[in-house]
């Protein structure tokens, strides 16, 4: 499902990989109530938290093009669907990526 190279999202800014042009990371935060440690299923896909708190996953997928991260997926048809006005992924059309 996911390639290489693995970009943690913590760290140290002007540390680890380089983006270049035509990259596509996914953002996947999992905001967890309770600890960051985590379970894996089975399944092999499945994760939990270790002590069993809510938490929520979601994903953006950003491409770097022309040196500008260009938003490839959206929840823009969901607020719509729902009335709900956002602005929250204009930032991905409007400044250069900086890592």
């Amino acid at each position: 499902m996911h390639e290489g190279p693995e970009v943690p999202n913590y760290g140290r800014r002007g540390r680890g990989k380089k983006f270049v042009d035509g990259m596509v990371l996914a953002i996947e935060p999992m905001i967890n109530r309770g600890t960051h440690r985590i379970k894996q299923l089975r399944d092999g896909w499945t994760i939990l938290t270790a002590d069993g708190q809510p938490s929520a996953h979601f994903e953006h997928n950003v491409a770097l093009v022309d040196g500008k991260p260009e938003l490839l997926s959206t929840f823009q048809y969901i607020y719509e669907a729902l009335g709900i006005e956002s602005d929250e992924e204009d930032v991905f059309r409007a400044q250069p990526l900086s890592l």
